[in-house]
């Protein structure tokens, strides 16, 4: 059930899987300010490549696609744009925060993202048999197209010798 609601959270933004800061301090159950305080103190660990903050278009986005970003009540408007988190990011981030939930979330994440690699490589996989497959039954449609025309021609002929031998016959009759 831990594994699933981690899957849910890991987001797909400007071409990476990603979770975002309020969602890892739920998991950490940490205040998303506190957890921003340490990114903020350790900026040095986290490398673009590994956090980003989202624009507001980008939030925006994720706001409206997925429910689960609905925030009711208090804080329904964020005054900072949220920190986006990749694999490499959260590995950072368990550095940084020292608590045993800390460890534990980041084993429970790490495990997420390795799910889900794992399903994209079937994905992957299965794409590439639907391909072969698709090939084939198009090949087995042009062989039975030129079946088909060899059998058509095979009785227009038939038709036409038949239709030969039956002609009204002209001249001496016996």
């Amino acid at each position: 059930m831990e594994l699933q609601l981690i899957q849910e959270k890991i987001y797909s933004v400007r071409g990476h899987k990603v979770m975002l800061d309020f969602d890892l301090a739920i998991l950490y159950m940490v205040e998303t300010k506190r957890l921003k305080e340490a990114v903020r103190r350790n900026m040095q660990r986290f490398p673009p490549d590994f956090m980003y903050e989202l624009t507001p278009a980008e939030y925006h986005s994720l706001r409206t696609q997925f429910a689960s970003l609905e925030k009711k009540g208090r804080g329904t408007f964020t005054k900072y744009l949220p920190f986006a988190f990749t694999e490499q990011g959260i590995s950072m981030l368990s550095g940084v925060l020292h608590s045993d939930r800390a460890i534990d979330m980041h084993i429970a994440i790490m495990r997420a993202f390795v799910a889900i690699r794992q399903f994209v490589l079937q994905y992957n996989d299965l794409a590439e048999q639907i391909v072969d497959i698709k090939q084939s039954v198009s090949n087995h449609n042009e062989q039975l197209s030129q079946i088909y025309n060899a059998i058509e021609n095979l009785l227009d002929e038939k038709a036409a010798q038949q239709k030969w031998t039956e002609r009204e016959r002209i001249g001496f009759k016996k």
